[in-house]
């Protein structure tokens, strides 16, 4: 009971996440390198590479979203414990993996540039979170496979 109510909830919460993505993805960040861009000419030639890697990142968030709502629409149908599952599993750890390889490369990028310490930390702290998320899809990963053999195995008993 509670964990129909949860995951209604829960795709409710992750749609709105979905919009607002979309928004950052296509008009606050577009925006925002633009403004930028036009605030500091000298700094100009950055606008779409940023704008790109923006999107990229904002991408990636958006394919970990979709394949969540997927995963869930298999806990609804009680195939959670099936082959479809990896499908999604893995694109979520695809997707992380690549945004944290842009931000890794964006990391090294400003550090190389940067004269005060306050960006680079947060984007530092952003490539951890990515870091420790993305390995906790792997370890989750695999608790889905030993999961599904040992399902697979009950059903063979059975």
């Amino acid at each position: 009971m509670y964990e129909h109510r949860s995951v209604i909830l829960l795709k409710v919460a992750m749609a709105a996440l979905f919009a607002v993505l979309l928004v950052f993805q296509f008009l606050s960040f577009p925006g925002g390198i633009a403004y930028d861009a036009q605030q500091h000419p000298d700094q100009a030639y950055l606008r779409w590479p940023l704008t790109f890697l923006a999107g990229f990142c904002v991408f990636c968030a958006e394919v970990v979203v979709f394949s969540t709502w997927q995963l869930l629409r298999l806990v609804q149908s009680d195939r959670i414990f099936s082959d479809a599952a990896f499908k999604w599993v893995n694109a979520i750890i695809w997707a992380i993996a690549a945004g944290w390889a842009i931000l890794v490369g964006f990391l090294a990028w400003v550090l190389s540039q940067a004269d005060a310490p306050g960006f680079p930390m947060v984007l530092l702290f952003f490539v951890l979170a990515v870091t420790v998320v993305g390995l906790l899809m792997i370890v989750m990963r695999a608790l889905l496979r030993q999961a599904t053999a040992l399902r697979t195995d009950m059903e063979a008993v059975i």
